[in-house]
């Protein structure tokens, strides 16, 4: 079964940044004037690292914060596409194997992001690949594994995005962060709310699954049903439950958007700032145009731009793809 983590410090936090700040950029914070009275609207522009996603801060700081010894047989993990992509990056930086697991069905620019970068591709059923997620089952890897949502070094990772949210906007009242396994969600939070306790932090999901909106209302992990969807990185059969109580515990609720808000959010960021998203990482501004909760300085976490292209093709002409 898989540990379940704590919260990550700032001290750790500050450490990680150090550690992987020769790789990654320090992305900007800019604002997205949408002559909304009551809000302002600011991008956190991962899009713009070197692997198009934010999953390089966790990638790295998990690789470079392990004793050397341990990752002799190189690396592995399990993901939808940009974890595998970003911890493929890492391993190459480290000049070390790389293995991942994802289902067939993943981005295809994600699948040849791992491969272009002399990643190993492992392809397992959907249930699977949840499966090793949660720590119900266990791939037989020779690589050390490292789980792309509990790890601890991942949590810190993805707590630099917060401290740089807080570092440039000191006065921020709400971000927004998309949520798939719930690792960039809860590690944004630690930082933000240890930096600024009266910001709030929402995790943003897609109508096509609920798993935070039904745990928040059941008050524990629950099944949920998951149609299928353009959106590959947020929304899954359950939240993780080894992740769920510091999960619950560091974010302010859930904010659900449908999948044609999606849609016109990543083409608003195409045609008003020229910015390529995918349907999750665009999920955080739909949430800050339409959920009443979004007021004063609202921060959308624009996670990642690693978008088949005939899937943005069909967005770009108005089409909710199928």
């Amino acid at each position: 079964m898989t540990s379940s983590p704590r919260r990550p410090t700032l001290d750790e936090i500050h450490a990680s940044r150090q550690r992987i700040a020769p790789f990654v950029r320090r992305t900007p914070l800019v604002e997205l004037d949408l002559g909304l009275p009551d809000r302002r609207i600011y991008l956190k522009l991962e899009t713009l690292q070197p692997i198009g996603a934010f999953k390089i801060r966790p990638a790295l700081n998990a690789v470079l914060s392990r004793d050397p010894a341990t990752l002799r047989h190189g690396v592995a993990t399990v993901s939808s596409g940009n974890m595998a992509y970003g911890m493929a990056w890492a391993a190459r930086a480290a000049g070390i194997p790389m293995a991942a697991y994802m289902y067939a069905d993943a981005p295809q620019t994600k699948i040849d992001g791992v491969r272009n970068l002399g990643g190993e591709v492992r392809f397992v059923p959907e249930e699977t690949w949840w499966n090793y997620i949660v720590g119900t089952e266990q791939p037989d890897a020779a690589e050390l594994l490292i789980n792309p949502v509990t790890d601890q070094a991942v949590l810190a990772g993805n707590g630099t995005i917060g401290l740089e949210i807080v570092e440039d906007l000191p006065e921020v009242d709400l971000v927004l962060t998309p949520y798939g396994g719930g690792s960039m969600t809860t590690g944004v939070a630690s930082a933000v709310k240890a930096l600024r306790p009266q910001a709030r932090v929402l995790a943003v999901e897609a109508e096509h699954a609920t798993p935070v909106t039904a745990a928040l209302a059941a008050g524990r992990p629950v099944d949920t049903d998951v149609r299928p969807s353009f959106i590959k990185s947020i929304g899954g059969p359950s939240v993780v439950p080894a992740l769920w109580p510091l999960a619950q515990a560091s974010i302010d609720g859930a904010s659900v958007v449908s999948l044609a808000q999606v849609v016109d959010a990543v083409r608003l960021l195409f045609t008003k700032a020229k910015i390529v998203a995918e349907g999750a990482g665009a999920a955080s501004l739909a949430a800050a145009i339409h959920d009443s909760r979004a007021k004063g300085n609202v921060v959308c976490v624009i996670s990642g731009g690693n978008i088949d292209a005939n899937v943005y093709a069909q967005i770009l002409n108005g089409i909710v793809p199928t």
